[in-house]
């Protein structure tokens, strides 16, 4: 199995026939979940699934809801935007990546994978996600 970094194929259709909505005030609900080095996630995958995520003190199944921390913008030809850094408080975990989905009570259509290189543990402490500053050349979503 394998974690591979990417802004999942289906987003990319997904932002084009509306199913995302970034914007301030929408109703849509963004989350992230943390997954074992057993998980296969890559460009291919379409959704959320309990499969190979993280256990532990302190995570609860599905994850963490994101708050958009820079609401789309763009510079120079480059659209962008930004989550919050999030955290789980007091946790035991080991996690290798993450998944972005929208939470839609659904299929919880996927967003993007994060791999985070080498796995990450945290014990009975803070495993935090600290996104990259919200700009073109560094957000976690940049359309290009």
């Amino acid at each position: 199995m394998a974690i591979s970094q990417a802004m999942v194929t289906s987003f990319k259709v997904g932002v084009l026939d509306g199913t995302f909505d970034f914007s301030s005030g929408t109703s849509q609900v963004f989350k992230i979940a943390l997954f074992t080095s057993a998980a296969s996630l890559d460009a291919a995958t379409t959704a959320y699934s309990a499969t190979n995520e993280v256990a532990g003190t302190g995570y609860v199944a599905g994850g963490n809801t994101l708050t958009i921390s820079a609401n789309p913008a763009s510079s120079g030809t480059t659209a962008f935007l930004d989550f919050a850094d999030t955290t789980w408080s007091t946790a035991t975990i080991t996690a290798r990546g993450a998944l972005i989905y929208l939470a839609d009570g659904g299929t919880n259509p996927a967003v993007a994978v994060l791999d985070f290189g080498s796995d990450k543990t945290s014990t009975a402490g803070d495993f935090t996600i600290v996104f990259p500053a919200a700009d073109a050349s560094n957000a976690i979503i940049r359309i290009a």
